[in-house]
């Protein structure tokens, strides 16, 4: 089977191993002629980056990077950027990188001509109508990770550095134009971040799967990602150049990020929180909340995932899929908990206020409350 497509749902994208080449075409068919790619620390001294920036070169689109970009990427993070992008005359983002670096180079292209805060244009209501659309600047995607989907999303993540909250900032134009999922480019990852990755995009397609909201749509493709990613991460996780199992890892991370528009849950409301004070990677951070928020939810969702495990191929129903996540964090060298990653006993009370603010709280099938949720950090302990 070619795992090489044209896709257009929701955006346009170029999936298939080699198609970086097709980098600067896709600018030109946006109309970017001076593009500003954004990328990590990590990400910016590697071959697969200077790869990408010999193209756009070639192609007399310059090659500017701008790589100031922290795990957890905040406001300082982004007027540096758009400091950068307005020096250099720019007319369009590269977001090129993890979640990280497309989060960011999203709030770059989002910002770089606004009068409002960034804060302003939070995901709460109809907050986005504040931004000026037609200062929006164009966005190409090309994920070199397959965990967060942002890719495939209209909104990014952003830390208050002094609140140290993580906040949901949205605007339909944050869909890229274009995204290319090139499964090479996945390859040169270190194994803990193909594991961390993979379960934040395992973690995205069960939290949509138990969401109690009405999604169809996204309830099947919830489903299905779940079962690619039981399927190919081991894989890829021990044989990091197998080209079956990146392509649809990637696949399995943008799934996960369509799918979740459904909702998220209590994994997330954790997880954020424990990632915006302690700087934890947010998809192994995932993984490690991830058994005991089934506990958690289990009276609301077991029949729910009584199914997917008969479809997932899992034995033993509920008590069978929990086994499996559990064996897929002992395969990945996932934490065991909390404390295996640094966080304190006495800032849980902290965490818990900060969880219950959470966008992703209120997609919990079970209502998270002061007294539950604390319990549950004690629980993730």
């Amino acid at each position: 089977m070619t795992l090489r497509a044209n896709w257009s749902y929701p955006t346009a994208i170029k999936f298939g191993a080699g198609r970086i080449a097709e980098l600067a075409e896709q600018c030109k068919a946006v109309d970017i002629q001076r593009p500003l790619l954004v990328t990590d620390k990590a990400l910016a001294s590697l071959p697969i980056t200077a790869a990408a920036l010999d193209i756009l070169e070639a192609a007399g689109l310059g090659r500017a990077v701008f790589s100031d970009v922290d795990p957890n990427p905040n406001e300082h993070n982004m007027q540096a950027g758009i400091a950068v992008y307005k020096a250099g005359g720019h007319d369009g983002v590269i977001c090129f990188g993890g979640g990280s670096a497309l989060d960011l180079g999203k709030m770059i292209a989002l910002m770089a001509g606004q009068t409002v805060s960034v804060w302003d244009l939070e995901d709460i209501g109809d907050w986005w109508t504040r931004a000026d659309a037609s200062v929006i600047a164009p966005i190409i995607a090309v994920p070199t990770t397959a965990g967060t989907g942002s890719e495939v999303g209209r909104a990014g993540v952003l830390t208050n550095s002094e609140t140290h909250k993580k906040k949901i900032i949205f605007h339909p134009k944050l869909m890229p134009a274009v995204t290319i999922c090139d499964p090479e480019l996945t390859v040169g990852m270190p194994k803990f971040i193909t594991a961390g990755t993979g379960m934040d995009a395992f973690a995205h397609c069960l939290e949509a799967y138990c969401s109690p909201f009405f999604h169809p749509m996204s309830q099947g493709i919830a489903l299905e990602g779940l079962r690619l990613v039981n399927e190919y991460l081991p894989r890829a996780y021990a044989t990091p150049d197998d080209l079956e199992a990146r392509p649809q890892m990637m696949a399995a991370a943008a799934m996960g990020a369509v799918a979740f528009q459904k909702g998220l849950g209590a994994i997330h409301s954790l997880s954020h929180p424990i990632g915006a004070v302690y700087g934890t990677h947010h998809g192994t951070t995932n993984a490690v909340v991830m058994p005991m928020v089934l506990d958690f939810n289990r009276p609301a969702v077991e029949d729910r995932l009584v199914r997917a495990a008969d479809y997932l191929g899992i034995k033993g129903g509920f008590d069978g899929f929990r086994a499996r996540v559990m064996e897929l964090r002992s395969t990945l060298g996932i934490p065991a908990n909390l404390t295996a990653m640094g966080v304190e006993p006495s800032r849980l009370d902290e965490l818990t206020e900060m969880a219950l603010e959470d966008p992703s709280c209120g997609g919990n099938p079970i209502e998270m409350t002061r007294e539950n949720t604390r319990a549950l950090f004690d629980a993730c302990m």
